[in-house]
């Protein structure tokens, strides 16, 4: 029985061994994966084999995308896309008082781009800025809109180098230091020559003499109220008389200076006058005890005297060079400035930037500074080479005229704040002594001591048409040709009939 088990059991071995040898061998790899295999499906697997199985293991699949954006817990600046120089100085200028003016603003900018810095980035930064293109968009340079062709010529703005018209000044002092022109509100203009005060309409065209000095008196300076209506002459006695332009009658005369009334301005009721021997006057009009006031703090004469449009402040110019700013409620200096190195006559107030101060020097010093009067800084400089007589600020443009004397004896068109020059425009003969703006703003009257009077279109108004009728300066001085103010000859008609711009007459 031992025998026939043991047969049995080796038949029966070799049966399984010849069934097995009959089916393919069953790859190893499936029973007993190697770590390569790992996290890869099986061919028609189920469950984590399967095809549809997540993976287990290995890198990210490129197919896979992100889909939410990198989250903060907190925010934590981006310290690489910082500033840390411009965020300390926006720091510390913030608790200082934010300046008002234009210049002060302008002149904060230049220094921050100078020391690299930006006034106005922003102190944290959470990422990098996104760069910029330094190349033009083609986009919006294709897609403005084409200009027309009349829009130059229709806005384009000509200054003529002629006068509008010429008349005869004869007996025009030929001193630096007097003021003998003006042009009131009223469009009349009155000029002093020597003994006499004459009033030009330049409405009607009628010339009238408003007074006669005796003896040896001669007219120094003559100023309107900012109305019109009376008409201040200071004498080389130091009176100073009031007029009525109207009933051309002298309402009452103020004496008690020692020397001669060079200069004068009004504000409102009070009048200022400088005299020769350095000193300014306020005089109260209204009142018989005229005097309120006695400003002292120039060492020459007085050659400059104006008052800021809100009466605020008065500027003055001297023989001593000085450029002096007073407060109208003190007798004391707010400030004194040396820059000029002759005598400053030319006194202008910026009539866009109430603390904007022009001033020009004679002729050793030949510059135009600018001031800011709140900080009391000088904005900037020009040196126009020429003896600065007077100084004009134009209405509508961002400009200013400036008449000179020794050498060239021109006008002088400047553009602010750039202090680029527009124009040259030859004017005399001799020194422009004098220069006035008419109460339209558009153009200026210059005097000289070739004793000539002409009238320039400077600051023609926007808009304005090229012709005009009966308020044209042209047609207003043919008119009065035949006057007793005495029009220049084949000069003066030519510059007139040269004119292809007019200017409409003053509405009072």
């Amino acid at each position: 029985m031992s025998d026939y088990s043991t047969k049995s059991a080796a038949g029966t071995h070799a049966a399984h061994l010849s069934k097995a040898s009959s089916k393919p061998f069953k790859d190893e790899r499936h029973v007993n994966p190697s770590p390569r295999t790992m996290g890869r499906p099986s061919i028609g697997g189920s469950g984590e084999s399967g095809v549809l199985a997540p993976r287990k293991g290995g890198p990210p699949s490129p197919r896979q995308k992100k889909t939410k954006a990198s989250q903060y817990d907190r925010f934590i600046p981006n310290r690489t896309a910082m500033d840390m120089a411009s965020s300390q100085f926006n720091i510390a200028r913030s608790d200082a008082p934010q300046p008002l003016d234009g210049s002060t603003i302008a002149y904060q900018e230049t220094v921050a781009n100078a020391c690299g810095v930006s006034m106005n980035k922003r102190i944290l930064t959470f990422k990098e800025e996104a760069p910029t293109s330094e190349k033009e968009d083609l986009r919006q340079v294709y897609s403005r809109p084409a200009l027309k062709a009349t829009a130059s010529t229709s806005t384009k703005r000509r200054i003529l180098n002629t006068p509008e018209r010429v008349l005869d000044a004869p007996g025009l002092v030929d001193d630096y230091y007097l003021n003998l022109l003006d042009w009131s509100l009223g469009n009349m203009l009155a000029i002093g020559l020597d003994q006499s005060v004459y009033l030009w309409d330049a409405t009607s065209g009628d010339v009238n003499s408003l007074c006669q000095l005796e003896g040896d008196a001669y007219i120094s300076s003559v100023k309107w109220t900012a109305d019109g209506t009376y008409l201040a002459v200071g004498t080389s006695e130091g009176d100073v008389q009031i007029w009525d332009a109207e009933t051309q009658s002298k309402i009452r005369t103020m004496s008690g200076h020692q020397a001669r009334v060079g200069v004068m301005s009004w504000e409102t009721h009070t009048l200022s006058s400088g005299c020769r021997d350095g000193s300014i006057w306020n005089h109260d009009v209204r009142v018989a005890n005229h005097k309120t006031a006695e400003l002292v703090a120039h060492g020459g004469e007085v050659c400059g005297l104006t008052w800021r449009s809100d009466g605020a402040l008065l500027a003055s110019g001297g023989n001593d060079n000085l450029v002096n700013i007073w407060d109208a409620r003190t007798t004391v200096p707010k400030f004194s400035k040396t820059q000029h190195t002759a005598a400053v006559k030319a006194l202008a107030w910026s009539p866009w930037q109430l603390n904007l101060l022009a001033s020009g020097g004679g002729s050793y010093d030949r510059h135009v500074h600018f001031w800011n009067t709140t900080t009391t800084a000088r904005l900037n400089s020009i040196d126009t080479g020429s003896q600065v007589t007077s100084i004009q600020w134009s209405n509508e443009y961002r400009e200013l005229v400036t008449s000179h004397g020794f050498p060239y004896n021109h006008l002088a068109l400047w553009s602010y704040p750039s202090l680029t020059k527009i124009v040259d425009i030859p004017a005399h003969d001799t020194r422009v002594l004098h220069m006035a703006m008419s109460p339209d703003g558009q153009s200026v009257a210059t005097a000289a001591s070739d004793e000539s009077l002409k009238f320039w279109r400077i600051f023609e108004t926007r808009g304005k048409s090229a012709r005009s009728g009966k308020g044209d300066v042209a047609g207003i001085v043919s008119a009065s040709a035949g006057s007793s103010a005495g029009a220049s000859g084949p000069g003066g008609s030519a510059a007139a009939s040269a004119l292809d711009i007019s200017r409409p007459s003053y509405i009072r």
